[in-house]
């Protein structure tokens, strides 16, 4: 199953046997094991969490920049708290990164919580 918005594209199959996992933007893509799946999801909910959390200390014209980091990734967030960008890198056994314009949060958040993964 592999969920699109505008910027965004998550995906999992749950028979494959490496990389169930699929996370992306319109121009890139990489696969992940379902523990990194269970991790960038966990991650992506607290980052965002963060935000809302901060948000009701900031200015109207503050931006921000948050960071979330695992054993497995590093996921990090910068822009407004209502319009911010998404970056990830993974450094657990391969290394791969990408981001995310701004925009694409609540979908993309939303698309991640109802994979139902685990």
């Amino acid at each position: 199953m592999i969920k699109k918005g505008k910027g965004w594209r998550i995906g999992w199959q749950e028979k494959a046997v490496t990389y169930k996992g699929l996370i992306g933007s319109d121009d890139w893509a990489f696969e992940l094991t379902a523990i990194e799946m269970q991790d960038f999801c966990r991650l992506l909910l607290q980052i965002h969490q963060a935000i809302i959390d901060i948000n009701e200390h900031l200015m109207e014209e503050e931006t921000i920049t948050c960071e979330m980091e695992s054993d497995l990734m590093w996921l990090g967030a910068q822009g407004y708290p209502n319009n911010y960008s998404l970056s990830i890198i993974l450094h657990h056994h391969r290394g791969c990164e990408g981001t995310w314009k701004e925009n694409i949060t609540k979908d993309f958040i939303q698309a991640t919580q109802s994979l139902m993964l685990f």
